[in-house]
C-alpha cells in the first residue's frame, strides 16, 4: 500500500468507510480537508498511541497533507539500530486523532482502548511511495527514523541513529533460573529475606513489545501452553523484563502440582483454551533480571526486589508475593498451617547466579521432595493388573555424576487417567537391562531408557539411599534426567 501524496478527491474515504461514528467515539474528521496543512513546514506533529485491540500494538501517525499517514507497529517504536519492527501501514487518519485517546466499543473496527504514549513534532527528510525518512522529536521517541516497503506490502520501521542509551543492551536470551540448594535449618540472622516456595513449573517470561515468552527451566518454551499470560504483554506494554517465577494451579489458597501437571504437557490448541479456562496458571514472580536495556542479575536481591515491586505486577494471572525479611519462623508458620511446600531464604545482599546451584539461595520444604528419574516399571496385580503397578526411580551420582542409583519404588498418588499417560510414555522406552548401577533392583521388573522425570514427595530418605513412603506428585518436563542428582539436605 503506497503512502498517499497527492491531493485527494475525497478524502479520508477509507477511514469513514470502516467505522460508525453512532458508535464508536473517534472523530470522523473535517469534511474539506483536502489542502496541505502541515507538508510544508520545516516540522510537523506526531503521535503514538497505545493501541489495546484485539492483539497489542502502536499506531505511529504522522500529520502530512491535512491528514495523519499511519502505521500500525505491533512491537512498539524501536529503540536501537539492531532491531527492525514490522509497521503494518494502514488508512489516513483525521487531524483530530493528534489527541484521540478512548475505548472503542466491541464489534467496532480497531475495537479496544486507544491512549496516548507519546506526541510531539518530526522533521520529514524523505517522502516516497515506498520510503519515509523523519526525525522525532517526542518525549520518548527521539531520532532519525525510517519505514520502507520491504516486499511490496510490508513495511519496516527503522531506527537510523545511535540509541538514546548508549548502554542499552539486547534482551538476553540465554538465561537460566537461579537454583537453591536444599537445608533442613533455615538460616538465621539479619541478612536473609524468606519467601514461600511454590508448588509448579519454575518459569521464566520475557517481555518484549507487548509480547510474552515463557521458558522453562532447560529454555524451553511453553508460551502457547498458557494463553492467560499473554496479558501480561499488555499490562507492561513497551516495558521490557526478563522476570523469573513459578507457574502453578491453585486448589483454594494452596497451589496443586497434580493439577499443575494436567497443563504441562497438553498440546491440542483447543484442550489448551478449555484448560485455561477451567484450571487456570498463576505467574507468581519473585526477582527480576532485566529491565529496559539492563541487567539486573548483579544487582544484590533487595535491588532487584526494589525495581520488581515497582513495576506493580498484579493481574488476573500473575501476582507477585510478599518476603518477609529476617524471620524465617514466621514464614515457616505460614507454610505450615497452610499446608504449603516450603521456604526458600535468599541472602539480601546476592547476585542473581544464573545456570547455578548457590547457598546464597536455600530451600527448606516442609516435606521431602525432587524429581527422579524413572528406570523402570512393576506389573501391577489385582486392580491394577495389566497395567503399571509403581514405577522404579533413581538419580545420578558417583564421581562423574553418570551412574545411575536405585531409589525405590513409587506406587501411590496416581490418577487412572495418569497411569495411562505414563504407560502410553513409558512403552516405546523399554530396553532389555536395568539401567541401575546401584542399589537392589526387583525381580519381574520392566526396565526403559532413563529419560522420564517424575517429582516424588516422600518422609526421609533410609540409609541404603531409598525414598521411605514416595507418592507421586507428577511428571517434570522442565529438566534433564541427566541433571538429577539426589538433594542432600546439611
Amino acid at each position: 500500500m503506497p503512502v498517499p501524496r497527492a491531493k485527494r478527491d475525497v478524502p479520508l474515504d477509507d477511514y469513514r468507510a470502516k467505522r460508525d461514528f453512532g458508535a464508536t467515539p473517534e472523530p470522523a474528521g473535517a469534511v474539506d480537508a483536502t489542502e496541505p496543512s502541515a507538508g510544508t513546514l520545516d516540522r510537523a506533529r506526531f503521535v503514538v498511541q497505545e493501541h489495546h485491540a484485539r492483539a497489542l500494538h502502536w499506531d505511529l501517525r504522522l500529520e502530512h497533507d491535512g491528514v495523519l499517514l499511519s502505521w500500525a507497529v505491533p512491537k512498539g517504536i524501536p529503540a536501537t539500530p539492531q532491531r527492525n519492527h514490522l509497521a503494518v501501514h494502514t488508512e489516513d487518519h483525521p487531524l483530530e486523532y493528534l489527541d484521540f485517546e478512548g475505548d472503542i466499543p466491541d464489534g467496532n473496527y480497531g475495537a479496544g482502548s486507544m491512549r496516548v504514549w507519546d506526541r510531539g513534532e518530526y522533521e520529514l527528510h524523505e517522502l516516497r511511495d515506498d520510503k519515509v525518512v523523519v526525525t522525532f522529536h517526542g518525549e520518548r521517541t527521539r531520532g532519525r527514523y525510517a519505514l520502507f516497503q520491504t516486499n511490496g506490502r510490508n513495511w519496516i520501521i527503522h531506527r537510523m541513529d545511535p540509541p538514546l542509551d548508549p548502554e542499552r543492551e539486547p534482551v538476553p536470551s540465554d538465561v537460566r533460573p537461579m537454583l537453591a540448594t536444599a537445608t533442613s535449618t533455615l538460616p538465621t540472622g539479619p541478612g536473609w529475606a524468606f519467601e514461600m516456595k511454590w508448588d509448579g513449573v519454575r518459569c521464566l517470561a520475557t517481555v518484549e513489545g507487548g509480547r510474552v515468552r515463557l521458558a522453562n527451566r532447560s529454555g524451553g518454551d511453553i508460551s502457547r501452553r498458557y494463553p492467560e499470560l499473554r496479558a501480561l504483554g499488555e499490562a507492561l506494554g513497551t516495558t521490557e523484563v526478563v522476570l523469573d517465577g513459578e507457574l502453578v494451579v491453585f486448589d483454594g489458597p494452596r497451589p496443586d502440582f497434580q493439577l499443575m501437571q494436567q497443563r504441562m504437557h497438553v498440546e491440542n490448541e483447543r484442550e489448551i483454551r478449555r484448560l485455561a479456562a477451567e484450571l487456570p496458571a498463576v505467574y507468581v514472580i519473585f526477582d527480576l533480571l532485566w529491565l529496559d536495556g539492563h541487567s539486573t542479575m548483579p544487582l544484590p536481591y533487595t535491588e532487584r526486589r526494589r525495581f520488581l515491586l515497582r513495576l506493580q505486577l498484579s493481574g488476573p494471572a500473575w501476582q507477585t508475593p510478599p518476603h518477609e525479611k529476617g524471620d524465617g519462623a514466621a514464614t515457616a508458620a505460614v507454610v505450615e498451617q497452610f499446608g504449603l511446600e516450603g521456604v526458600v531464604a535468599k541472602r539480601l545482599d546476592s547476585p542473581y547466579e544464573s545456570g547455578r546451584r548457590s547457598r546464597a539461595w536455600m530451600k527448606w520444604k516442609r516435606l521431602l521432595q525432587q524429581e527422579f528419574v524413572v528406570g523402570g516399571w512393576m506389573p501391577g496385580t489385582n486392580a491394577r493388573a495389566g497395567q503399571i503397578g509403581s514405577l522404579l526411580v533413581g538419580y545420578y551420582g558417583g564421581d562423574d555424576g553418570a551412574i545411575l542409583h536405585y531409589a525405590g519404588r513409587v506406587g501411590t498418588g496416581f490418577t487412572q487417567a495418569e497411569l495411562e499417560r505414563l504407560a502410553h510414555k513409558l512403552e516405546p522406552l523399554r530396553r532389555a537391562s536395568s539401567p541401575f548401577a546401584v542399589g537392589k533392583v526387583p525381580t519381574k521388573a520392566v526396565f526403559v531408557e532413563p529419560l522420564l522425570v517424575v517429582e516424588v514427595r516422600f518422609t526421609e530418605w533410609t540409609a541404603g539411599g531409598s525414598a521411605r513412603q514416595p507418592a507421586y506428585s507428577g511428571e517434570r518436563t522442565d529438566k534433564p534426567a541427566t541433571e538429577v542428582v539426589r538433594e542432600l539436605r546439611p
